[in-house]
């Protein structure tokens, strides 16, 4: 036992020592303090920020906008009070640093102010307040590459590091407004200037800084003219008096900038008046950042040039700080000026999100945050300030006095321009509170009258197909942020079938926008749609941000442009054709309009290439509303367009009075084409009340598109015709232009009308996927789409609406649509899986793991992002370069090939030699990941093999392109490395080498080099019950059974062959049940959709040309069925589920061909990478939290895993429902039911208890058998024993009145103890029974 003095010694130097802990503490806090006497690299940067972010957390949020060419991150360090909610209506401000890498003070100060705030809060009362009303964001270092090669000391910028790892000046390379015909960045060469711009279209900044170096002086917008004259031209911006006022701000806190006489070596007579100038007036600067960020952002930038030498030597960074602190500090307070408030609107006193802030004189307009806040940067000065948005009338607050100083207060409240039910009466109908985004009514243009006239299209011509394709391009490039041209596909002479979405977000879908289409020139001959589409095109993107109908139309709708779905039909087609036929039909003589799956008919034409891309691209995008525009007659005609007689009568459709309203919305606002008699020199007869007609009532037309999409979509389409001459004369197209531009824009505006809203899961939040909304009465249900966001088109009227989808309970909403704007209807669905295992309550339930770290949960986020629209193309726009596929391997080259990708990426790679072929050539396998050398259960494992048929190689030089790519793009491109970094990848590049050897280019197909050395097609070896002993399969065979499939730890196979150009998934044994087709069906669709072609379902080979694969994708069975494929022992053996792409038709093409094969399906093997992180991710454990291995992991009852060391489980599943059962031997077995999503992981974590079941029979009842069993056991031994007792001493009494002499009987008891087996009774007493007789005398005796 410690004596007590002990412990008081202990105590006492205890008390002794403390106080030198906390001097130790605070000397290393000194010691961490700012000296202001270093740079800082990229790594002391990325520590310092990091710390600063975990030592202020309610502060502070690091993260990064993009890598720079040489995979540096881009820091941003966000500064205000409590970031994760701050309230949205707090300003947003930036500066940015270091953009030329040689220019270094901007980078130091920046960081010196990051650490100020941060100190400083809650000490000093400025900095707090300032905090506490912004929303800062520091950017240090744009281009830290540049940094990394510059020196100190090098005042003038001669030893380099001004551009970019690609010598490139990162501010001369943003969209310039003076510029024409720009091609957007390049990915690869301007890293940098993408995520700038991706960033500042993403926020809503309102003021910001650029900090440079090389003279003393602020200097504003423009920074370049139209002339590009080289000096001495004012280029002079609407807002200059601002730009002006917010410069000075800066400079006149500056000691040296203030005086206006830098003094600068080389250039002592410079003078700027006040310490400003115009940026142009200075010198011309074409594509420089701040103006991009004026016009394209509606940020007001300056830049501040900060010392005469660009990279100064450390000593003087002290001086620097001083000089800039109290600028950078002012300069950041000037955010707050002006006017600011918020637009509501009167009725529901909701805030209104993008209404428009014009102040009279100043032609550049601001828009209202989600909340309806504004803050509207001005010089103190008297202004007329306007609110407006679509659906109220305009509102003008005169002579607002702006102050020197904070913003001056002003709140718009503007009354909708038709009268709406209370805003409680909406909220009862609809079951949601009305968003501030929803304004109640859209109203016709002449009763919200504008502020100024919008610009009208002035060039009218013609456009053939390469003048339309300039046309596109050119209006892509001069408006990028607004505007994304892709293709749709592909006509059958290869013409590309463009599509223009025009949105403020055009790249993505936003969840809760709808998404619009217009399509022209489908019949080539009838030309007028398309041209009146080009004209659509060229009006909203000169309108967007100045007149207010088309800029609401584009930030709440994305809308799709295809001018000519039949460009082929239209270069055979001749001006002032009036009604012909020729160029009517596609290259094939195939009338598009009759070439749709038809309701009543069978359509016996084969699908054309161009039906087929229009029906993919219609299931690739949540299209709510559709017209179609012909020729030939002036009519709005709607579904149905035909009957099951076949006759010319009224078809109606489920909603004909919804059809009848949209029609109308088109046809009211063309004089002509309501008359309802347009072409009475051609058709005199012919006559359509209000310029609308029932389709089949006209005249019946099988097969035709605005039925399909009614039909197979959630879209709604119309059929459009425009005039009674197909291909008028040029001159006559001003006059189109004239009678519907007001029809197509109030055609858009009807995407709105209906209801919308989302379907979420009660317990996350979540939106559901695919759920089902159904209207009582009208038999036409809509789905919603992955974020569970839907749109359904009604009149007005009330309606009772259901929403259900599988695995909940269904919910049924009143909801009063009024004409106005949709009514918002949300529906939160409850699982209907709830409570169906109630027998296990009691037991350790199967909960969800414990929320995952931030990196889990930033990776989380970045396989949301890249499972999002576009997502895999915005990754492949920032690879770090391309690869030049020109050649093919032979064996030798491919083995150099995977030594070299080892020996220059020792890091990440792994090379095995699997085993050998039947000629003894290696099978190679390379493992990709951060840690080749380590076993990593926990993450998912997918296999990418090839060269099964050596006589297809595409496959082989796809994988070893793909891995270099890989390998490339680690540690240069974020996505890339955190896939790598968070996935085991596994390429097998050749399985059959030897009959890759005896294979010839070009040849088709040749069978030559199909099988193996002995003759054997390996993919029919597989067999899991083999004839023979398992011994007499192929050497080939055995080394991919025994190195890869039987190891059970991989999450998903992908196989590349050739022959064709679609995917198959298992079963290729044509007798083999398909449990789990859905998701096997899934993950060949994930390869289909990410592919060009593929997904149109037309491999389009030689000999089958009409072959027709829905999707792209089909079983192994359906297609060419076979028993011994290494598809099937993969599933049913390795428990993986593994899929076959065929590449391309021709066995063997031509070398030329590999570049494109490569750029074909890069998308498709990288989104197979992201796919492999969905599906369900789990882990096992017991009570104790011990993870239990090799459990088995059942779903669906029919798919099987296993748990792998540390008790992890990963398995794809298809979006859905799905049940599991998990059984462990000595553990009650556990069910539940788990939901897919087809964006992430769904995490599970199943705890097993002990198992309290013995032979079958609950662990209670066998104790209590086996109690009452030893009780009835023991109880019978006591009688037993009872009885032979009583029975002895019966004996011995009798015995004793038969004795006749002592000593007998003591000899007897001697005997009798020593255990003699000679008895006594034998000898000397004959009476051995125990009769009644002898009983009784005894008694008596």
């Amino acid at each position: 036992m410690s004596s007590p003095g002990r412990w008081l010694c202990f105590f006492v130097l205890t008390l002794a020592v403390s106080p030198l802990f906390g001097v130790s503490i605070k000397k290393e806090m000194e010691d961490r303090t700012e000296r202001y006497d270093r740079y800082y690299n990229h790594q002391e940067l990325t520590e310092l920020l990091q710390s600063l972010g975990q030592t202020y957390p309610e502060l502070c949020r690091l993260f990064s906008i993009g890598m720079s060419v040489e995979g540096r991150e881009l820091w941003v360090m966000r500064i205000t009070a409590d970031p994760q909610s701050a309230p949205l209506d707090r300003p947003q401000f930036k500066y940015v640093g270091n953009m030329h890498g040689d220019e270094t003070v901007s980078r130091q100060v920046l960081i010196y102010l990051i650490r100020y705030l941060l100190e400083g809060y809650g000490q000093d009362s400025r900095i707090t307040r300032l905090i506490n009303t912004t929303d800062i964001y520091i950017l240090p270092s744009l281009n830290p590459d540049g940094f990394n090669r510059a020196q100190e000391g090098d005042c003038r910028g001669e030893n380099g590091g001004r551009e970019n790892a690609r010598n490139l000046d990162l501010n001369r390379n943003f969209p310039d407004q003076f510029t024409a015909q720009q091609t957007p960045p390049d990915p690869q060469q301007l890293p940098e200037v993408l995520a700038m711009m991706r960033w500042i279209q993403e926020n809503r900044f309102v003021l910001s800084g650029n900090l440079h170096g090389g003279s003393v002086v602020a200097s504003y917008p423009f920074d370049d003219s139209s002339l590009h004259q080289e000096t001495g031209f004012y280029s002079r911006s609407t807002d200059d008096k601002v730009f002006q006022y917010l410069a000075k701000a800066y400079a006149s806190n500056h000691p040296i900038m203030k005086t206006g006489h830098p003094k600068c070596k080389g250039e002592e007579d410079e003078v700027f008046h006040d310490g400003i100038t115009n940026g142009a007036h200075w010198y011309d600067v074409q594509g420089g950042m701040q103006d991009y960020n004026y016009i394209w952002g509606n940020c007001l930038e300056v830049t501040f040039e900060l010392s005469c030498c660009k990279y100064p030597l450390a000593s003087e960074l002290a001086q620097e700080w001083n000089n800039n602190r109290e600028s950078l500090l002012k300069f950041m307070e000037m955010v707050h000026i002006g006017a600011q408030g918020y637009v509501r609107d009167s009725v529901t006193q909701k805030g209104i999100e993008n209404a428009t802030i014009s102040v009279a004189g100043i032609d550049h307009n601001i828009a209202t945050g989600k909340p309806g806040n504004f803050q509207r940067l001005l010089a103190p000065g008297t202004y007329n300030i306007t609110a407006s948005v679509i659906g109220y009338l305009p509102l003008t607050i005169f002579n607002v006095e702006v102050k020197d100083g904070p913003a001056t207060v002003i709140d718009f409240q503007l009354n909708p321009s038709v009268s709406i039910s209370s805003p409680n009466d909406l909220q009862a109908s609809t079951g949601a509170p009305l968003p501030a985004t929803e304004p109640p009514v859209t109203v016709k243009t002449e009763d919200n009258p504008r502020a100024q006239k919008p610009f009208q299209p002035q060039d009218f011509r013609h456009h053939h197909y390469s003048d339309m394709e300039i046309f596109l391009r050119k209006y892509n490039s001069e408006y990028a942020s607004i505007t994304y041209l892709y293709s749709a596909g592909k006509s059958v002479e290869s013409r590309e079938l463009y599509v223009m979405a025009i949105s403020d977000n055009p790249h993505v879908h936003e969840p809760g926008e709808p998404e619009f289409k217009y399509i022209g020139n489908m019949h080539g001959n009838e030309v007028v749609g398309r041209e009146l589409l080009l004209n659509l095109i060229e009006y909203l993107c000169k309108n967007y941000g100045t007149d207010p109908e088309v800029t609401n139309l584009i930030r709440t709708t994305r809308i799709h442009i295809m001018p000519s779905m039949n460009p082929d039909g239209y270069e055979k087609a001749h001006e002032g054709d009036r009604d012909g036929v020729v160029g009517r039909n596609n290259s094939n003589n195939f009338d598009l309009n009759r070439n749709f799956p038809d309701q009543f008919f069978q359509i016996t034409d084969p699908p054309q290439l161009e039906t087929l891309a229009v029906m993919s691209w219609l299931k690739s995008y949540p299209f709510v509303l559709s017209a179609n525009l012909h020729g030939g007659s002036l009519v709005v005609n709607y579904p149905f367009d035909d009957d099951e007689k076949g006759l010319s009568m009224y078809s109606k459709s489920p909603d004909d009075a919804m059809f009848q309203q949209l029609a109308l919305s088109y046809s009211k606002e063309n004089n002509k084409m309501f008359t309802g008699s347009p072409c009475k020199e051609i058709y005199p007869n012919e006559n359509f009340p209000q310029g609308i007609t029932n389709g089949a009532n006209w005249y019946n037309v099988p097969g035709g598109m605005q039925d399909w999409n009614y039909l197979n979509t959630n879209c709604f389409e119309v059929t459009i015709e425009l005039g009674c001459v197909k291909y008028p004369m040029a001159s006559e197209l001003p006059g189109y232009w004239e009678s519907n531009h007001r029809s197509l824009l109030e055609f858009i505006k009807q995407v709105q009308k209906g209801i919308k809203g989302f379907v979420l899961d009660a317990t996350d939040g979540r939106g559901i996927f695919n759920a089902t909304i159904s209207v009582a009465d009208i038999d036409h249900p809509v789905t919603s789409d992955k974020a569970g966001d839907y749109w359904r088109l009604l009149v007005p009227g009330t309606y009772k609406v259901t929403a259900s989808a599988r695995g909940y309970v269904p919910v049924t909403k009143t909801v009063n649509v009024t004409d106005g704007d949709a009514i918002v209807t949300n529906f939160t669905l409850t699982r209907s899986g709830a409570d169906t295992h109630k027998e296990d309550k009691g037991k350790v339930p199967v909960v969800e793991p414990e929320k995952p770290d931030p990196n889990t949960r930033e990776f989380e986020a970045l396989i949301k992002d890249l499972s999002a629209e576009n997502g895999l193309e915005h990754l492949l726009l920032s690879k770090s370069s391309d690869i030049d596929l020109y050649r093919y391997r032979s064996y030798h080259d491919l083995s150099e090939s995977l030594r070299g990708l080892n020996l220059n990426y020792p890091n990440i790679t792994k090379l095995t030699r699997l085993g050998q072929s039947v000629e003894y050539r290696y099978i190679w396998s390379l493992e990709i990941s951060n840690k080749p050398n380590v076993s990593e259960p926990e993450k998912p494992k997918i296999r990418f093999v090839a060269g099964v048929h050596g006589n297809a190689p595409v496959g082989t030089e796809l994988l070893l392109t793909f891995a270099e790519f890989l390998c490339l793009n680690y540690k240069k491109n974020s996505a890339i490395t955190k896939l790598i970094d968070r996935t085991r990848i596994v390429i097998v590049p050749m399985v059959n080498p030897d009959g890759r050897e005896k294979a010839t280019e070009k040849d088709c197909t040749s069978n030559a080099g199909q099988t193996n050395a002995n003759g054997k097609d390996l993919d029919t070896d597989f067999l899991s019950n083999s004839s023979g002993p398992v011994g007499e399969r192929e050497k080939e065979t055995n080394v991919i059974i025994d190195g890869l499939i039987l190891k059970q730890d991989f999450t998903l196979s992908v196989v590349l062959d050739g022959g064709s150009l679609l995917v198959t998934y298992p079963y290729d044994n044509p007798v083999h049940t398909v449990e789990n087709k859905d998701t096997l069906k899934h993950l060949a669709s994930v390869y289909a959709n990410n592919h060009p072609t593929i997904h149109l379902g037309h491999p389009g080979c030689p000999n089958k040309s009409d072959e027709n694969i829905p999707g792209g994708v089909i079983s192994g069975a359906e297609w060419r069925g076979h028993q011994g494929s290494m598809k099937d022992f993969s599933v049913t053996q390795g428990h993986c589920p593994e899929i076959t792409v065929y590449t391309s038709c021709c066995l063997f093409p031509p070398a030329a061909q590999l570049k494109s094969l490569w750029t074909e399906n890069e998308k498709s093997l990288l989104a197979m990478l992201v796919e492999v992180h969905k599906g369900v991710h789990g882990i096992v454990k017991d009570e104790k939290g011990k993870p239990v291995p090799k459990a088995t992991i059942i779903f669906n009852e029919g798919v099987k895993v296993y748990t792998k060391e540390g008790g992890y489980f990963h398995v794809l599943l298809a979006p859905g429902f799905h049940n599991i059962n998990a059984i462990a031997e000595g553990y009650q077995q556990q069910h539940t039911q788990v939901h897919v999503r087809h964006d992430a992981a769904s995490p599970v974590e199943i705890i097993f208890v002990m198992d309290n079941r013995i032979f079958g029979l609950p662990r209670e009842l066998v104790v209590t058998i086996a109690g009452a069993t030893m009780t009835a056991l023991l109880l019978m031994a006591c009688i037993i024993w009872c009885v032979c007792s009583i029975k002895s001493n019966r004996h011995k009494d009798g015995f004793h009145r038969l004795r006749q002499h002592n000593d007998d009987y003591e000899d007897e008891i001697r005997l009798m103890s020593a255990g003699s087996k000679k008895s006594l009774l034998s000898n000397e007493f004959q009476d051995e029974t125990d009769t009644e007789e002898e009983t009784l005398y005894t008694s008596k005796h």
